[in-house]
């Protein structure tokens, strides 16, 4: 991976980690989910005019990728119904790009050196561990469970259909922009159905955080697909991850809270995993 690529998705990951930190409005986990794929429609429609059209032959991988984006998000807030999310998320985040190593090489047929493999895995387990309650015997429920796991294919799934999608559209910004459009109608429908009419009423004062939100996680995203375009899509899925390092050193730094010894553990494990990744 070039090292331009390389920093530009750290930068990404921490960006990603930013607007975690960021979005602490006590809107339920639906309607801020909406607001955050509602505001990123917005910033890509108004950005079209400025950016080339994605090739025909991408389009049908826009759809799909939108439709998956979608599904992602619908199953990622059934998950959190169910399950705490220091049981949900790790399991969510952490295995994605585990999925994504391995249909990159038997699917895509991505070249894929054993210490870059080690890479992917150590960052995998890394993200897994950094917020799991390992060892406290706390058993995730069976609907939990599934919905992670689901959550987890919907990220795989729409990471190989961008990085496929964006290397045929000719233009990974304007790839990237009818995505995000799309997947922000899509959103808005599911949940105008879930919510209803109050829907927007609701998010109204919550509109300056979201915004900020919103433009962070779509600058984080579109350096994503723009990479996809450069390099492996299963190292930078990856790299990406390593946002839950950085979201740790703003809780610890930032914002004060304390890390034990198995966040540190994994912090230094993704910290591995990054070093292999780049030497």
């Amino acid at each position: 991976m070039d090292l331009i690529v390389f920093l530009a998705v750290l930068a990404g990951a921490a960006m990603h980690a930013s607007w975690n930190a960021l979005v602490k409005t006590g809107l339920d986990r639906t309607t801020s989910i909406f607001l955050l794929a509602f505001i990123q429609g917005i910033i890509c429609l108004a950005l079209l005019p400025f950016f080339e059209v994605p090739l025909a032959a991408s389009w049908p991988w826009i759809f799909v990728s939108a439709f998956l984006h979608s599904g992602y998000k619908i199953f990622l807030i059934r998950a959190y119904e169910h399950g705490d999310l220091s049981l949900v998320y790790p399991l969510a985040r952490g295995s994605a790009p585990l999925i994504v190593a391995l249909a990159g090489i038997f699917v895509l047929a991505e070249s894929m050196t054993v210490m870059k493999f080690a890479a992917v895995c150590a960052i995998g387990l890394g993200v897994m561990l950094m917020s799991s309650k390992f060892g406290s015997g706390e058993a995730m429920p069976r609907a939990a469970l599934l919905f992670a796991l689901g959550t987890a294919l919907f990220t795989a799934s729409y990471t190989l259909v961008d990085g496929v999608g964006a290397r045929i559209s000719g233009t990974a910004s304007g790839f990237t922009l009818w995505m995000f459009v799309s997947d922000g109608i899509l959103m808005t429908i599911y949940a105008l159905f879930v919510r209803g009419r109050g829907l927007l009423s609701t998010v109204r004062g919550n509109l300056l955080s979201g915004t900020a939100a919103g433009a962070l996680s779509l600058g984080s995203y579109w350096i994503a697909i723009w990479a996809f375009t450069l390099a492996p899509i299963a190292l930078v899925a990856a790299l990406r991850e390593t946002s839950v390092l950085f979201a740790m050193l703003i809780a610890v730094f930032w914002l004060g809270e304390k890390a034990n010894m198995q966040r540190w553990f994994a912090a230094a494990l993704i910290l591995v995993g990054i070093v292999l990744m780049r030497f």
